[in-house]
């Protein structure tokens, strides 16, 4: 019953992360604002949510069966780990970047609403899961495991900090705005990437190299995407300068 159950939620979790993954490259290409980057930014934004959704009914099953669930491998211990434990970690992570980033935009003219409980329990929710990922990873001597859940660590305490914050810059919203979405689809990607390379590449499951592709790009994206946003901002400022003068 529980391998059913688990093809189930890998059917959706496959078509949801496929489309969210596709659609990922319109908002972050093309132009910000348009009609297009909102449309498919909302596509993106719901598949994910399902994705990471049945990404944690999965990581529940292999806990429970790991065998039973990934029949084509023989360590227990790994499964949990890897399908278990990370795959929980990463699919919480991927809902609180999904969160928090379209929370800065629709919050902007409302920052104290970021600081609802919802979102503070997420925030905190998946620093637990990232410091249980990074256990994990030691009892079954993976530091990849370990070195991943620092950036659970970082997101969650970046993005508390940024709601606490008392009065947040008007480009400050942006800025959390791509950080957390384009963090998103990157914990995705990473996903799709070290669950697909124990099935069909185990020797290069582990390698750091492979894990750490989307981490540069993701980072890359967002170093670009933000001074792009400060540039902007400062033009502003320089026209708003001129025309007072």
């Amino acid at each position: 019953m529980i391998e059913i159950l688990f093809m189930c939620f890998l059917v959706v979790h496959v078509a949801t992360g496929a489309t969210g993954l596709v659609s990922f490259w319109v908002p972050v290409v093309g132009r910000k604002g348009a009609a297009a980057h909102r449309r498919w930014g909302r596509v993106f934004y719901n598949c994910l949510l399902v994705t990471a959704a049945m990404a944690i009914g999965m990581s529940l099953c292999s806990l429970a069966a790991p065998l039973e669930t990934h029949p084509k491998l023989d360590d227990a211990a790994l499964v949990r780990g890897l399908f278990g434990w990370m795959m929980l970690y990463l699919a919480i992570l991927t809902v609180s970047l999904c969160w928090h980033g379209m929370s800065a935009i629709r919050n902007k003219f409302d920052h104290a609403a970021n600081r609802s409980w919802p979102n503070v329990a997420l925030q905190l929710l998946v620093m637990v899961a990232a410091a249980n990922c990074a256990f994990q990873g030691w009892l079954i001597d993976q530091p990849l495991m370990m070195g991943i859940s620092a950036v659970g660590i970082a997101s969650g305490a970046t993005n508390l900090y940024f709601a606490a914050k008392a009065e947040p810059g008007r480009s400050d919203y942006l800025k959390e705005h791509v950080k957390a979405l384009v963090g998103a689809g990157i914990s995705v990607y990473t996903a799709f990437l070290a669950f697909g390379a124990v099935r069909f590449m185990p020797h290069n499951a582990f390698s750091p190299t492979l894990w750490a592709i989307p981490l540069a790009t993701g980072i890359a994206l967002i170093v670009y995407h933000q001074f792009q946003i400060d540039r902007k901002a400062r033009r502003a400022r320089l026209s708003v300068g001129a025309l007072a003068r």
